[in-house]
């Protein structure tokens, strides 16, 4: 193993989920919202927010799939040291990480059950930027309407027509990141 696979997670590994998850909890919360969440320094092109959301929600019984550039072996490594979440196929994953086009067809994650849907995926999506311009996003956690740069309207109106069912998306660019659950009303 690469001696460099050892660095790059939480240096007060208690402390730094706990700030962590607390900040993934209320971009869920207030989808859109654009937070910044540190931490981790993961090795590329796995960003610094996309290393803390998985060092903070994933663990040996939570499976990742990698697409695209992002399965590449240093952070393949890097998952499997920190966070020791097994690496699996798209179909069977608990988290998926990677580009918007990496990611696709977005047919093949989990969407939950009606006994279970909470049995679904949840895309973490890199992105060069993220801003508060673009949709028009409305819905739980949103007083009247708010605006999110997505990188395609029209499937994440689909995914919140599906509600209950449906994935839940984050977006991680550098050390910042949003998101929007399935609840979620889109309008281009």
């Amino acid at each position: 193993m690469d001696a460099t696979v050892l660095k790059g997670g939480f240096a007060d590994a208690p402390v730094e989920s706990s700030r962590a998850f607390r900040v993934a909890m209320q971009a869920m919360a207030r989808p859109g919202s654009i937070h910044d969440i540190t931490g981790a320094v993961p090795p590329a092109p796995l960003s610094p927010a996309a290393a803390a959301l998985i060092l903070t929600l994933c663990d040996p019984e939570t499976g990742v799939h990698l697409a695209g550039e992002h399965d590449c072996k240093p952070v393949r490594d890097w998952i499997t040291f920190h966070a020791g979440a097994p690496l699996v196929g798209a179909e069977t994953c608990d988290f998926a990480v990677g580009t918007w086009q990496a990611l696709h067809p977005l047919d093949r994650y989990r969407i939950g059950t009606s006994q279970y849907p909470d049995r679904s995926a949840t895309l973490v999506v890199e992105c060069d930027a993220l801003s508060s311009e673009g949709a028009m996003l409305s819905g739980p956690g949103i007083r009247d309407t708010a605006r999110f740069s997505l990188p395609e309207v029209a499937a994440f109106q689909a995914n919140a027509a599906r509600f209950p069912l449906g994935w839940d998306a984050y977006f991680c660019a550098g050390s910042r990141l949003a998101a929007l659950p399935r609840s979620t009303k889109v309008e281009g």
